[in-house]
């Protein structure tokens, strides 16, 4: 296991890191679920992410939990506008979104409390396109995570210190024409730039999300959805320290709503991280609020 030093979670929507060394992926897994790979109609929409993550455990590079007295805390409001066009490219639309988190986070460890509060790091995509049939949607996109957020590899900051291109993939499948039934996977990939506060390049990261669910009305829909995240990549640089390479797998139910009259949709998720390894080990709720205007 590489050696305790400041803070780790990983992402402009979790924590930055307790393990010195350890890099982490910008993209918060977790917040996409069921549907996550199907982007929406033509129109202009706010999306209030509302995202939590908890452990109190810190796991080796094996899977098995560290001895060291540890506690994170971590809640992100993230306001996410979206615009998709009514500009086709065979045949998909046009869209772009921007993604602006604010991050609180603690953590205590052996003793040791830190906490901080601010402007995470900005996440700016402006491509993305997709596609509608009668029974799949397919998404694509690429966006950039920009270093907004404050920084310092000796404290609890909200920001990782630098760029990630991120390229997205997805696609949702309904198994009934009446759409009751879908079952959906979203893919993200992150190539990150130099981390300057360790002069260390982090190894990429890959995250993959998925989504079954059953709509027992229009209105209302209950599924099940997961996540894993894993380093592809060692870190290299000078300040790579070590070639353990993270990872976590996540789990848990999920609840939509919708109010098509005020143009209204709620998500609802949890999700029990049932593996860790060179990370902390915890549990994400997610609370998601989309509008249409």
């Amino acid at each position: 296991m590489k050696h305790i030093n400041s803070l780790f979670l990983g992402g402009a929507l979790a924590l930055p890191s307790i393990l010195l060394g350890q890099s982490a992926g910008h993209y918060p897994i977790g917040v996409e679920g069921v549907k996550g790979g199907t982007l929406p109609p033509p129109g202009f929409y706010l999306r209030d992410y509302n995202y939590f993550y908890g452990a109190t455990q810190v796991n080796d590079a094996h899977g098995d939990k560290a001895p060291v007295d540890f506690n994170a805390f971590a809640y992100v409001n993230a306001i996410r506008p979206v615009w998709i066009t009514n500009f086709k490219l065979l045949g998909a639309n046009y869209g772009m979104d921007v993604l602006v988190p604010i991050v609180y986070q603690e953590v205590k460890m052996a003793g040791v409390r830190q906490d901080t509060f601010g402007l995470g790091d900005i996440f700016a995509e402006p491509v993305t396109f997709s596609w509608h049939w009668q029974k799949l949607d397919l998404g694509i996109g690429y966006g950039l995570w920009i270093p907004t957020g404050d920084h310092d590899m000796n404290q609890l900051k909200p920001g990782l210190g630098y760029y990630s291109h991120m390229a997205t993939g997805g696609a949702t499948y309904y198994f009934d024409t009446e759409k009751t039934w879908s079952l959906s996977a979203l893919g993200r990939y992150e190539i990150h730039t130099k981390n300057s506060d360790f002069d260390r390049y982090p190894g990429d990261t890959l995250s993959l999300e998925w989504g079954l669910s059953k709509a027992l009305i229009p209105a209302f829909e209950l599924g099940i959805s997961g996540y894993w995240q894993q380093q592809t990549t060692d870190d290299t640089g000078k300040g790579a320290v070590s070639t353990d390479d993270y990872s976590r797998v996540g789990v848990g139910p999920e609840i939509n709503l919708a109010c098509p009259k005020t143009g209204l949709f709620v998500s609802v998720r949890y999700a029990y991280e049932v593996m860790a390894e060179n990370r902390p080990q915890g549990h994400t709720g997610v609370i998601t609020l989309t509008k249409k205007f």
